[in-house]
């Protein structure tokens, strides 16, 4: 049997010869005046895949010509897709339920099967994948923290892929594990440890980063967690803000501690954590004989873009002996701005620091940092000597072994795409681009402002690029404050949300948020974003609202 052969297919093959198959490739991009004669060249190119399948490709002998075509195809269709996602005119997505995705729409099936199909059908499937997502590099793409598409950023995780190795030895991805130093090096310093003997690890995510900060504090207090477990320590607890991100929560789960004993922390109606309500609670902890052992401090939360009083808070942990973390995931790009970087004071005296380069800086995901002050830690707390990987006799200097420090075995590159990044824009191109990111933030708090049927969530100018704001449509402006009207005003922002997923035009996020219903949370990291974008959103919203 031929396993090339795909369903309802016969076993006679098509034979190309190399030459035809670079001529006619070669003519796709040769800018034929007509739209007609460039699709009529792209069908005959696909056409020449009709019977030719994986097996066709490199490894096989011969399999050079076929696999420059496959793959050049293939950079056709990511080209064609990055310049619709630039294309403001473009739609930011094509909505289907999940049902018609299972059910597959126009000769796009997610099923598998036994056989394997042409490369003609692998082609069809990934502009399908690409044509019925969202197009996150869109500049009117509002609805998540990480956005835009960096072309430099794109080139270094091809890059990355195509060099398909393990972060866990020097042995085996020497350049990359050389540059995660240089990289974590670099970000230390901008925190304000450069003087320090600090450490640190890149890791798939934020959430992960701030499940290492719990992990090293229990460590560093209770050495011995790793070797007796959770019974041999005493009653500990987690102190985070009202605001805080729900990874910490999910850490207490994770490693036994238990989410009852993350203690929320009062925040101000801005959202940042209040020094005396967390000292207060530290106390009343330890009136109960428990340990208070760990605050997690935010620089830029998720909705509301705020920032915890750093310096107090780490009086507090000083005088009361807490680890101080930083959870700087959203907010840390911050500090490679120097007209911006003040709200940040007093991270330099934190115990660790997550900051997460794929959001505000816009690096492709993911990309996440976790920075510890004290070198060694992650070592001690997560060594575990595997034989097979961490021999000490090798022939180079195995302090370059990375794989250790870490929770994973196999960990993926993500530093090369941040290191190709920082190269091509410097520091001051970052800047650059994230001063840019908070003026689109002041231009829309101002025109929210400006506008009878917008409501500020709070009023007071944007610290990050969080803007949050109710839509109150003229029907409801007739509505006196009450519980009526904000059980109303509760169901708009959902139902803009549905018309606006439908059409496709542009995207973004809302939320209730303690007592407060419904909202919208807008977010700018996106460099292609451009103020008539955010006009664009204002009016669409209008539109889509105007008769609720």
């Amino acid at each position: 049997m031929d396993f090339r052969t795909g369903p309802n297919k016969t076993n006679e093959r098509i034979h190309h010869e190399p030459s035809q198959l670079r001529e006619k490739h070669i003519s796709s991009f040769q800018g034929e005046s007509e739209e007609k004669e460039k699709d009529t060249n792209s069908e005959i190119l696909v056409a020449n895949f009709s019977n030719i399948y994986a097996s066709d490709l490199l490894p096989t002998r011969n399999g050079e010509e076929l696999t420059d075509q496959f793959l050049l195809e293939v950079v056709e269709i990511l080209l064609n897709y990055i310049k619709k996602a630039y294309d403001g005119k473009s739609k930011v997505l094509d909505f289907h339920h999940p049902h018609q995705l299972l059910e597959g729409l126009e000769g796009f099936s997610l099923e598998l099967h036994d056989q394997p199909e042409p490369l003609e059908q692998i082609l069809v499937d990934c502009r399908d994948t690409l044509k019925y997502g969202v197009k996150t590099g869109h500049p009117r793409y509002f609805n998540q923290l990480s956005s835009g598409l960096d072309i430099v950023g794109l080139a270094g995780e091809w890059l990355s892929a195509t060099a398909n190795t393990n972060m866990f030895t020097y042995e085996i991805a020497p350049v990359f594990v050389v540059m995660e130093g240089i990289l974590l090096k670099k970000m230390r310093e901008m925190v304000g440890w450069g003087q320090t003997e600090a450490d640190g690890i890149f890791s798939p995510g934020g959430t992960i980063s701030n499940l290492y900060s719990v992990l090293v504090a229990r460590y560093k207090r209770f050495p011995e967690i790793k070797t007796k477990g959770m019974a041999a320590l005493p009653h500990i607890a987690l102190f985070v803000s009202e605001h805080s991100h729900y990874s910490v929560k999910k850490a207490a789960a994770v490693l036994g501690i238990g989410t009852d004993n993350v203690i929320a922390v009062k925040c101000d109606e801005r959202g940042k954590m209040i020094p005396s309500d967390l000292e207060a609670k530290i106390l009343k902890v330890k009136r109960q004989d428990h340990i208070p052992l760990y605050v997690s401090a935010t620089a830029g939360t998720t909705v509301y873009g705020a920032f915890d009083p750093l310096d107090n808070i780490a009086d507090i942990c000083e005088k009361y002996g807490l680890w101080m973390h930083v959870d700087a995931a959203w907010g840390g790009g911050l500090l490679m701005s120097r007209k911006h970087s003040f709200k940040l004071n007093g991270i330099e005296r934190a115990n660790s620091v997550t900051w997460n380069p794929h959001k505000l800086m816009g690096v492709p995901l993911q990309c996440s940092a976790f920075l510890v002050c004290e070198k060694g830690l992650l070592q001690a707390c997560n060594q575990m000597c595997a034989g097979y990987l961490f021999q000490p006799d090798k022939q180079y200097d195995t302090t370059y072994d990375t794989g250790d420090k870490t929770i994973q075995c196999g960990r993926h590159v993500d530093v090369f795409k941040l290191w190709l990044m920082w190269k091509a824009k410097g520091t001051r191109g970052f800047e650059i681009l994230i001063n840019k990111s908070l003026e689109l933030a002041e231009y829309l708090y101002k025109e929210l402002n400006s506008r009878e049927n917008f409501e500020l969530v709070f009023d007071a100018e944007p610290e990050l690029t969080n803007v949050c704001f109710w839509y109150i449509p003229p029907n409801l402006r007739r509505i006196p404050n009450g519980p009526e009207r904000e059980k109303l005003l509760h169901q708009v922002a959902p139902k803009i949300k549905a018309r606006m997923i439908e059409e496709g035009m542009t995207m973004v996020s809302y939320q209730p948020h303690g007592d407060k219903v419904n909202f919208f949370r807008m977010v700018f990291s996106n460099p292609a974003t451009r103020k008539s974008d955010v006009d664009f959103l204002l009016e669409e919203i209008e539109r889509l609202g105007k008769d609720l």
